[in-house]
């Protein structure tokens, strides 16, 4: 499996909706109202926002080659400027030339969670393609809430530990009591130790420190790769501030205008059409764990191999037994690349003989789990933005029962626990400031949205739907599988997004690469 994209499958290629007992979301926060740039680094917001506008960011050596790292401020509530501050990460790598400067490109990897600066620094920094990191400036900001921005805490690792074993396909009351239990706890531990934060990590409060950012950085116009969530985030930037739009780049985008529940439904036979596609590929080989039969045939066979764990775990070498909760998070983290098929292989077929901790690194690695038992905030941060974007998908346990059917059509696999997963918002102690609509974003400029035909957390639809919504949008479409297409391997799709970045000009809508 390549180690890049195993990195992204935690900190970037998780859509909002992708974590197990985390919930799904996305939708936007409130709308702030629309503003008109003038220099790079004056506002015509309140006035009362001008110091954050012009302030000076202080670069110093990050400890990383090639990296420098600043503090951004920006104010808790946008509502009270003079009131309490953040302080959010930054990094940046300087652009290395030939060619002149175009100014910065800032970059998210998606979530809600994945820390920017880590992305920045570990993959798009160093692993974009030269001509772009030649002529631009690669910048990243970890979000308000993630992790060195003000990070949202919520468990210790030992709890974080229990909170990913709790049974998400509950089979009686007991069990429906025992997962709604580990939610209310998980979102009691967020009010405790976050209490301050937690109200104001919404989409748009971060959109809104982009754009002062960007003005900081000294660009009258934003350039931006978004990927998952980012496509999110960068949406409502586009909406937020239409007329400081340059080049947008929305890869694996989300679809704004759907409701928390349909947006589950919709991820979760995301997720089915990556199994089916790694199913086909593995009934195919002799050493295929799900046999080599139809797609169908696997797909029982998975199903039978979750069940078997729910009612006995398997040892995993460690103090934690790998069972249904776990085993299904290490699945769902490989449908994300399908150049992590072949250790889903041999994890399957290690946990069929009674040995799990091939799909326990796997779900690990998707929770940014340490070595140590340690975790990253991705899925406290996660939870956070989620709970505030959107109206929760369920009013409590009943809500799932009457949904499971249709998310078990969705997905025969994934179904059950997928639609039990959304029940988290139901709890959570700060109310939601967004709600599902439509982004045109009037007056920006071109924006690209990337779609890939099978991804599995952020389905094709609904890249096809954001394109459609804006007012500006072309869409480009990579025929494959996995989550995003930039940099993934597919020349067309690189040439097309590289040509929109260096010269401004977006292939033409409806453009299909594979």
């Amino acid at each position: 499996m390549d180690s890049r994209r195993l990195l992204r499958t935690s900190a970037t290629a998780l859509a909002a909706a992708g974590l197990i007992l985390s919930g799904c979301s996305g939708g936007s926060g409130a709308a702030a109202p629309r503003t008109t740039a003038s220099a790079p680094g004056a506002s015509s917001e309140a006035p009362k926002l001008k110091k954050f506008y012009a302030q000076k960011l202080k670069w110093r050596d990050c400890g990383v080659e090639g990296f420098q790292c600043a503090t951004l401020r920006a104010p808790l509530d946008y509502a009270k400027p003079d009131g309490e501050e953040v302080e959010l990460a930054v990094s940046r790598a300087r652009a290395t030339g030939p060619g002149k400067r175009l100014g910065s490109l800032l970059v998210n990897p998606g979530g809600p969670g994945g820390s920017a600066v880590g992305y920045l620094q570990g993959y798009a920094g160093i692993g974009y393609p030269a001509p772009v990191r030649a002529r631009y400036d690669m910048v990243a900001v970890d979000p308000r809430g993630v992790a060195r921005s003000e990070p949202v805490e919520c468990l210790t690792g030992p709890q974080m530990d229990t909170y990913t074993q709790v049974d998400q396909t509950p089979d009686d009351t007991a069990e429906v009591n025992a997962l709604s239990a580990a939610f209310k706890d998980f979102a009691a531990g967020c009010e405790k130790k976050s209490q301050q934060v937690l109200p104001h990590v919404s989409t748009v409060e971060t959109a809104r420190d982009m754009d002062i950012l960007r003005a900081v950085l000294g660009d009258e116009k934003l350039t931006y790769v978004g990927a998952s969530y980012g496509t999110f985030l960068g949406a409502t930037y586009a909406e937020l501030f239409p007329d400081r739009v340059g080049r947008l780049v929305l890869d694996g985008a989300m679809d704004p205008s759907l409701s928390a529940l349909d947006l589950n439904r919709d991820q979760t036979a995301g997720f089915e059409t990556a199994f089916k596609a790694f199913a086909a590929d593995c009934v195919g080989k002799p050493d295929c764990p799900l046999g080599t039969g139809t797609v169908a045939a696997a797909g029982e066979a998975m199903k039978k191999f979750f069940r078997d764990l729910d009612a006995k775990p398997v040892p995993t070498g460690e103090s934690r037994e790998l069972g249904e909760s776990l085993a299904t998070t290490g699945v769902i983290a490989a449908m994300y690349d399908e150049g992590a098929w072949p250790q889903l292989r041999e994890a399957l077929a290690q946990a069929m003989s009674g040995e799990g901790s091939g799909l326990l690194a796997l779900a690990d690695s998707y929770y940014e789990r340490e070595t140590d038992g340690t975790y990253a905030n991705l899925m406290s941060a996660n939870a956070a933005v989620n709970c505030l974007d959107l109206p929760p998908a369920y009013t409590g346990p009943a809500d799932v029962e009457k949904a499971v059917p249709s998310f078990e059509k969705a997905s025969p696999v994934f179904g059950a626990g997928l639609a039990w997963a959304a029940l988290n918002c139901t709890y959570w102690p700060t109310p939601p400031t967004g709600r599902p609509h439509r982004i045109t974003a009037e007056g920006a400029a071109p924006i690209l949205v990337v779609g890939t035909t099978r991804d599995p957390a952020t389905p094709y639809r609904w890249a096809r739907s954001l394109a459609e919504q804006l007012s500006s949008g072309t869409l480009l479409t990579y025929e494959g599988d996995g989550h995003t297409a930039y940099g993934r391997g597919s020349d067309c799709i690189d040439t097309a997004i590289n040509t929109y970045l260096l010269e401004g000009t977006p292939p033409a809508d409806g453009k299909r690469c594979s």
